[in-house]
């Protein structure tokens, strides 16, 4: 069996899926509906509020956001974090259900809605294709190409195609020479459409053969367009002789991607569910090396994103640091065991990890970042329950039992304590693996890795580890002698004088943990850390009326700076759009006409700070009239700008006052920074008042004037020629100059419905407004969100309880209706939290039952229990002292120490009722039996707590390593000093004399103790 099990870990480990993160449910669907040209007003009011209110019908929702824009409206639908991801797939279709119901309540020309529930995909793979001497046209063929060859790979689910721009062919004309010849626009229109047009053209049967009849005239090129004759008062005009015909990229631009600097064409892949992200990476690269053979000197494939090397990096990493954990508890085992020994417990360690990866790929559980931790964690606790094994046979065969009857021993004293160890320590995981919640969802695998390896552990121990003992062991040829030694004679000094003076030792315990408590407070706190990625993300946000040509300029000048840096290995830019989500925990971004996104890879983690603080500078000095950030990517479940503060209420208006009232409390604060509004500005607007009577006269209507202003201005798409794969579409509008010219609206020639035209201020005046340009509302209110990011240094949970009362306050004395909420950092981090706490009473209740099963009364339950909540003054202590914060994954540490300190206790309190029931005083059954666990205890703490040394540098793992290397050494040492004495006192059990009889405690030994 230990042969079998071996082989199947070995070839279980080969098999397991590698990533760098555990994937997690992002529970949030998107519908979009959109109503071209409805107002603001109009879209909010007749689209999103209808959606709303049926979309407050999904059953776990947690809260609705939407973006409302003139003639859009996105609605986020966000699930609670309990809901169960196996039952996310079913809401998300009870979703379609529900907005199907009233779909036929929507106005009419609404284009949708549309979903989409794949929102949290992931595109680990990025390829930019740059050109040099090919039209952007050109280049989209290629890259088109390329993507169906990529298709083919094994894994690969899907591919986003990034910065391309569709093809338009544009019939510009002259408004004024129109109006001259007197040529009515729409008679061009009818005879684009009518030439161009796709119309069954009959089928001729005969007696043998069916012939197809088919009319020529569609187009095929920009010439053909131009050829176009019409009738317009009497004559035939050819349209090239009015107008101008060209061929290019959409105008305005659709979203641009460039990679360094270069105007590209982006291929994101994504990778199917249950996918090996290091296999894909291997054959895309294989596929991508033989596709370059086939493009053309001048067209470059650059890869921007590169998960698989990341995750491989990641993994090697993570297996040195488990190596490294295994080397360190060989150490200990063999320099405390010796060699033969510590040999059996060497080899309980494959033994274990080869059934822990056996079910790792049982249960599908990856290799990645918070595995690998848990299996590092796992490794100082898996020894234990064989340390104690090999420990027990070694003491009874120094008195003299056969190798046989010292294993058989060392199973029946040791077998049923060690399993209820093995199962407190268990339950103190329960919080993690059961907390309903997107960040216990994340973290899910260090339960799901500790418990499958401490129940392996005790099968080991009790099954493998004595026939290892029989096998590997030799009878010693002198007896160990449990008094010698020099640490041994100091620990019997301590312990006496402890248990001499245990009301002492009680009271300055209780004292240092009352102490640690009030220390607790200046322990920062945190939720997850930043990634330890080479990566900086930089978002430009300028004011929300800007275009995507500003967007595009702009962010082309923080392109020269980034090819200026030296650091800077590689970058992409994506103007008009976030980031595509090359990395799950990332905060995609709404496409935005404003905004801009560069994803900075630097040459290494050590130079990221330096890259920073430079582009902060840059950003300061050369780009001041924008919102500029500039961060590192996020662990955990995605949040943003770590410090946020929600204002809602029904008017937008009083949301915006209240909201600058909210800015100027968090800029009182210094540690606040880059104080900004996720909408607040208000646009320009043009507004053309119709004198309806004077319109009607002339045979024109609100309608009409739209279409000729639409028609001039942004252009209307009259037909579609068909090129190959693709459909461009022909659109008519005026030219340039007089198409960004505000005076073209004033001097307007309208088309009458005789033919002539008439001068747009004859019947309509113009007008300047101003107007928001979209709105973000939750859960069916306006919601304006002030955010900030904090100092260097400084955590947002800091900033958040210096602001507090200021906020209260601010809320206190808002009219009904209107309130400030938190967001960010801080409440995420308290969801995940109380997600944990309300696993806790199951924990404890486990514990507490697994504890009476074992110890079989309420006293010594007690006992026990007492020293679990002392592992916090080391843990304050180490968090203090290495200037760590609290954060969500060391509180899951602290609550998993609980389990570890619970499992030495019942261990002791075990040995001292069988030394009470062997015949001994009670108080030498105390001494005994601590003395008797001493080298045990302290060495499975010692490999607990050194195993823990090769993750307590990383950012992730370190908190949590540096909490528990601190809460378990203090535990310990109160294990075997602290929680004697108090048995002592609880039971009242007296030091006896020589004679037998009890002796009182002198008063130098209390002032000695």
């Amino acid at each position: 069996m230990m042969l079998v099990l071996m082989a199947a870990g070995v070839a279980s480990y080969l098999k397991l899926g590698r990533n760098e993160d555990p994937t997690f449910t992002i529970k949030t669907m998107v519908v979009q509906a959109q109503w071209p040209g409805a107002t603001i007003n109009d879209t909010l009011k007749q689209v999103t509020e209808r959606l709303e209110r049926k979309l407050q019908e999904t059953p776990g929702l947690d809260y609705l956001r939407s973006y409302t824009t003139a003639g859009q409206s996105t609605i986020f639908v966000n699930l609670k974090g309990s809901t169960p991801a196996a039952k996310v797939p079913d809401v998300w279709y009870q979703v379609r259900k529900k907005v199907g119901d009233i779909r036929a309540t929507l106005p009419q020309g609404i284009v949708g809605p549309g979903f989409n529930d794949e929102f949290g995909d992931t595109y680990g793979i990025v390829y930019g294709f740059t050109a040099s001497g090919f039209s952007h046209r050109e280049l989209k063929d290629y890259v088109d190409d390329v993507r169906s060859r990529l298709l083919q790979v094994p894994d690969v689910s899907k591919i986003e195609v990034l910065g391309a721009q569709d093809e338009r062919i544009y019939v510009e004309f002259s408004t004024e020479q129109l109006a001259g010849l007197g040529i009515d626009r729409a008679a061009l229109v009818g005879a684009l459409q009518a030439q161009n047009a796709v119309t069954p053209s009959g089928v001729i049967q005969t007696g043998d053969e069916k012939i197809l009849i088919r009319v020529t005239g569609a187009f095929r090129s920009e010439q053909d367009v131009l050829a176009v004759n019409f009738v317009a008062n009497g004559r035939i005009i050819r349209l090239g002789d009015i107008a101008r015909v060209n061929r290019g990229p959409s105008d305005p631009p659709q979203p641009v991607f460039r990679v360094n600097g270069q105007e590209a064409i982006g291929l994101a892949i994504a990778m199917r569910d249950g996918g090996d992200v290091l296999a894909l990476g291997h054959n895309v690269e294989h596929a991508m090396a033989e596709i370059v053979k086939d493009l053309p000197v001048g067209i470059e494939a650059t890869l921007v994103a590169e998960q698989p090397a990341t995750v491989e990096h990641a993994v090697d990493e993570f297996m040195e640091a488990l190596w490294e954990a295994i080397a360190i508890v060989l150490a200990v085992s063999f320099i405390s065991l010796g060699t033969r020994a510590g040999a059996v417990v060497a080899l309980s360690i494959p033994l274990v990890l080869g059934i822990v990866f056996v079910a790792m790929e049982i249960f599908g559980i990856d290799l990645q970042r918070v595995s690998l931790g848990a299996l590092i964690i796992a490794l100082g606790l898996l020894v234990d329950d064989a340390m104690i094994t090999v420990e027990t046979m070694v003491t009874r065969l120094e008195r003299g039992d056969s190798k046989e009857r010292a294993a058989t021993f060392a199973y029946t004293s040791t077998a049923f304590p060690m399993l209820t160890g093995t199962l407190v320590t268990v339950a103190g995981f329960v919080p993690i693996g059961f907390a309903r919640s997107s960040a216990g969802e994340y973290t899910f695998s260090i339960f799901a890795v500790v418990a499958i390896a401490l129940i392996a552990s005790w099968f080991v121990a009790v099954l493998f580890s004595p026939l290892l003992g029989v096998w590997i062991l030799k009878k010693p040829k002198t007896v160990h002698d449990e008094e010698g030694g020099r640490l041994m004679r100091l620990f019997h000094r301590v312990l006496d004088r402890a248990m001499r003076a245990r009301w002492a030792t009680i009271a300055v315990t209780l004292a240092v943990f009352g102490a640690s408590l009030y220390g607790m407070r200046f322990v920062p706190q945190q939720f997850f850390p930043a990634s330890d990625r080479p990566e900086l993300l930089v978002d430009l946000k300028l004011p929300q009326n800007a275009s995507i040509e500003a967007t595009r300029d702009l962010s082309a000048r923080l392109d020269g700076f980034l090819a200026r840096d030296p650091d800077v290995e590689r970058w992409s830019t994506y103007v008009g759009r976030g980031a595509v989500r090359f990395y799950l925990p990332m905060d995609v971004q709404l496409p935005n006409d404003f905004f801009s996104q560069a994803v900075v890879v630097t040459k290494g983690a050590d130079v990221r700070d330096r890259v920073k603080a430079r582009l902060e500078q840059a950003l300061e000095t050369d780009f001041p009239s924008v919102v500029g950030r500039v961060y590192p990517l996020e662990l955990g479940p995605p949040v943003g700008w770590p410090l946020q503060y929600r204002v809602s209420g029904p008017e937008p208006e009083a949301v915006r006052e209240i909201a600058l009232r909210v800015a100027q409390l968090m800029a009182s604060d210094t540690a606040v920074q880059k104080v900004n509004y996720n909408w607040l500005e208000p646009a320009r607007t043009m507004q053309l008042r119709v004198d309806q009577d004077q319109a009607r006269l002339l045979g024109l209507s609100s309608q009409d004037l739209a279409q000729t202003l639409n028609a001039v201005v942004t252009g209307v798409t009259v037909t579609q020629m068909r090129d190959d794969i693709y459909l461009v579409d022909v659109l008519t509008r005026a030219s340039a100059e007089q198409r960004v010219s505000p005076a073209t609206i004033r001097t307007l020639q309208v088309p009458l419905p005789n033919g002539k035209t008439v001068p747009l201020s004859q019947f309509a005046s113009v007008e300047y407004g101003q107007e928001l340009p979209f709105i973000w509302r939750r859960d069916r209110k306006p919601t304006l969100t002030v955010q900030a990011d904090v100092a260097p240094g400084t955590q947002p949970a800091t900033v958040v309880e210096a602001l507090a009362p200021k906020v209260a306050a601010l809320n206190v004395g808002l009219p009904a209706g209107y309130h400030v909420d938190l967001g960010g950092n801080a409440e995420e981090s308290g969801k995940s939290q109380a997600s944990v706490i309300a696993v806790v009473p199951v924990m404890l209740l486990l514990m507490l039952t697994i504890l009476m099963v074992q110890l079989q009364g309420f006293n010594r339950l007690f006992l026990v229990l007492s020293v679990a909540p002392l592992g916090v003054i080391g843990v304050v202590a180490a968090l203090l002292a290495s200037g760590k914060p609290l954060g969500f994954v060391a509180i899951l540490g602290v609550l998993a120490l609980t389990g570890m300190i619970a499992r030495n206790s019942v261990i002791l309190i075990d040995q001292i009722e069988t030394e009470k029931a062997d015949g001994l005083h009670p108080w030498d059954a105390v001494v005994a039996a601590t003395t008797h666990r001493f080298r045990p205890i302290l060495l499975t703490a010692a490999a607990a707590i050194l195993g823990m040394i090769p993750i307590a540098p990383t950012v992730f793992w370190g908190p949590m390593a540096y909490a528990i290397i601190g809460g378990l050494a203090v535990a310990t040492l109160l294990t075997l000093v602290f929680l004697p004495a108090l048995y002592v006192a609880w039971f009242r059990i007296e030091r006896p004399h020589a004679d037998g009889h009890p002796s009182q405690p002198d008063a130098a030994v209390l002032l000695e103790a």
